[in-house]
């Protein structure tokens, strides 16, 4: 089968940063689905590791992806929940070969059907978005979806990327809250109001000032997202007393002393955790995506998709990593087809 790949990290501009190889197909066992993969979504984990961790245990290459949309084409025996022919979308593991391939085996428990109303480029886009957006609020926040009578505000910084895109969607429809969203350019700007942002903050200057100009100069919610060790400072001055950070991005340091003042809390969320240690509760993917899917269909969520840059092969994905590493993305990058 083809598929994209290295041998050892390196930068994105190196010839070899990122190679079409040859793999053999995988065969399904225990709880796997073997998905033919039809569209795939790049996401800042994906050049993080290329940038810094060669192949997993026992492989040549370390193969990439973990958002995909695909057709199910074979089960391992354990498996209950799908069977060949099904539509599926999904966010893979980080301790498995990626979605940059074109079969790939993925456990069922982190796995559902996709929405019917996407096509799969459009639904590639948001499976990993959505899951971490999903966590971050209801599960690390502790903020109750439906709870549209909450009072209080949310900040989300990196309004326009992946994560916040969906974000933004989920807190607009499910929470009540304000929702200020941050962007640095015009056309960010509109991305973020359009998918219900109340307010749009420049993050390329201090939050204190502006959040005063639009009559909130506290919140009570941060999603932090990108960039957090440069905005970090700015964002305890701003979170009001007992508040909470949630954070998805990998500053070298972060400092969370100052928080103690304010009685405020921290936390992280990183998607992976439930595959990578096959918790107890790993079929809360299943099923928030399940969730997602639904929303997705009645309409109440809409793709994050912002470029389709063609077709799965090393010089697209190539370029994607590059576009990625810039931070000037607009809703997710996606490709399709090999």
């Amino acid at each position: 089968m083809k598929a994209v790949g290295y041998r050892r990290p390196l930068p994105i501009s190196d010839p070899e940063a990122l190679l079409d190889i040859e793999l053999p197909v995988p065969e399904a066992k225990g709880k796997d689905l073997l998905v033919e993969v039809k569209a795939i979504s790049v996401n800042p984990a994906d050049t993080k590791l290329r940038a810094a961790a060669g192949p997993l245990p026992g492989d040549a290459y370390r193969v990439l992806g973990y958002d995909a949309a695909g057709v199910v084409k074979a089960v391992g025996p354990e498996v209950t929940l799908f069977q060949p022919g099904d539509e599926v979308w999904y966010a893979g593991s980080i301790v498995r070969p990626g979605t940059n391939a074109q079969f790939h085996l993925v456990d069922e428990r982190i796995v559902a059907h996709k929405p019917k109303s996407l096509d799969f480029a459009h639904a590639a886009a948001l499976p990993l978005t959505g899951i971490t957006a999903w966590e971050l609020l209801f599960d690390r926040l502790g903020l109750e979806a439906g709870k549209t009578a909450r009072k209080g505000s949310l900040l989300i910084v990196g309004g326009a990327g992946g994560v916040g895109s969906i974000l933004t969607q989920l807190a607009h429809q499910f929470t009540g809250l304000t929702v200020i969203s941050t962007s640095s350019r015009p056309e960010t700007t509109e991305w973020c109001l359009k998918l219900g942002a109340n307010f749009v903050v420049d993050h390329t200057k201090p939050f204190a000032p502006q959040l005063k100009t639009i009559g909130i100069p506290e919140v009570n919610y941060i999603a932090a997202l990108t960039a957090s060790d440069r905005h970090f400072p700015g964002l305890v001055e701003v979170l009001a007393p007992q508040g909470k950070i949630g954070m998805i991005d990998d500053p070298p340091r972060v400092d969370v002393t100052p928080l103690k003042d304010k009685a405020a809390s921290f936390h992280w969320e990183y998607m992976f955790a439930r595959s990578k240690y096959q918790t107890p509760d790993m079929m809360a993917q299943h099923d928030l995506l399940g969730s997602l899917s639904k929303m997705v269909d009645e309409g109440r969520i809409r793709t994050t998709l912002g470029e389709n840059m063609g077709t799965i092969n090393a010089v697209n994905l190539k370029r994607a990593h590059a576009v990625l590493e810039s931070g000037q993305t607009k809703g997710k990058i996606v490709l399709t087809g090999f």
